[in-house]
């Protein structure tokens, strides 16, 4: 099975290690994991950006259904719902908890609900995966 570690050094050089996504705990069911809210991922009005929040759940989403693939298999985003809920400002921490609400064998449904330090619940995103061939 793979390690939080084993996923961050793999993201580390693609968008999320650019985002600064921390992967904290993975599972068959569940993905947690942290970003740092910098000025670069922020609005004009120096809060995290919706495309940014929107990319972090996507992520975590996948690293879901990575847990889940037989050999030979990758996946892909095929379709993604966000609803924006609070503003995170510039300098905090969000938290990112994703759960499997379906685990098929050609698709795959997680819903992750993004909170900033406080505990406030900020955005929740539902996407499916497709499980293709490699």
């Amino acid at each position: 099975m793979l390690t939080p570690e084993t996923i961050q050094a793999i993201l580390a050089p693609m968008f999320p290690g650019l985002m600064g996504v921390q992967v904290r705990e993975v599972s068959p069911e569940r993905v947690l994991a942290t970003m740092q809210v910098r000025p670069d991922l922020c609005t004009s009005g120096q809060a995290l950006h919706g495309g940014a929040m929107m990319a972090f759940a996507d992520t975590l989403g996948a690293v879901g259904t990575v847990m889940n693939l037989p050999a030979g298999k990758r996946t892909a985003t095929t379709d993604s719902n966000t609803h924006f809920i609070a503003g995170v400002p510039v300098g905090t921490t969000v938290t990112g908890e994703c759960l499997a609400l379906h685990r098929g064998r050609t698709t795959m449904v997680w819903q992750t609900s993004i909170r900033a330090e406080s505990g406030k619940l900020c955005a929740v995103v539902t996407q499916t995966q497709i499980v293709l061939d490699a």
